[in-house]
């Protein structure tokens, strides 16, 4: 099995992982020029890049990188972006300034990371009623805090 990557710009990176035990592949900014956040400003950042999965059964999961989120407040709009197996576009990263300082994205800079995972394709079923279970439908902290 393979990852396809086609570039659809000149400027742009191909994604790699920085290390051999990197879960993730970095995704790098392809902009003409710096692009400033004010704290709280969102931004849709290009990476000039589109993939093609080699099946159905895999998808491509976009995360914040650690440490953009961690020291500057980085992070993405969606939590985490999903790339379906048959999408062709470009891959565009939803951002925002979680902080109140301004951050300044650079051409070419690291900006989130691309993780390639299964899924699983489940065939749904509509019931009338679901099994039960000791939990029940309790919701939101129903089973304590430990």
């Amino acid at each position: 099995m393979e990852l396809k990557i086609k570039k659809l710009r000149e400027n742009a990176k191909i994604p790699f992982r920085a290390t051999e035990g990197s879960a993730g592949m970095d995704l790098f900014a392809c902009i003409d020029g710096p692009v400033t956040l004010a704290g709280g400003e969102k931004a849709v950042i290009p990476t000039g890049i589109a993939i093609a999965l080699p099946s159905a059964e895999l998808g491509a999961f976009i995360f914040a990188r650690s440490g953009l989120a961690i020291k500057h407040g980085i992070g993405l709009l969606n939590s985490v972006g999903v790339i379906d197996s048959d999408y062709r576009g470009e891959i565009c990263v939803g951002v925002i300034n979680q902080l109140s300082e301004p951050y300044t994205i650079n051409p070419g800079e690291r900006i989130a990371q691309m993780v390639i995972m299964p899924v699983s394709l489940i065939p749904v079923t509509e019931v009338e009623e679901l099994d039960e279970t000791e939990r029940g439908s309790g919701g939101f902290g129903s089973t304590g805090r430990q």
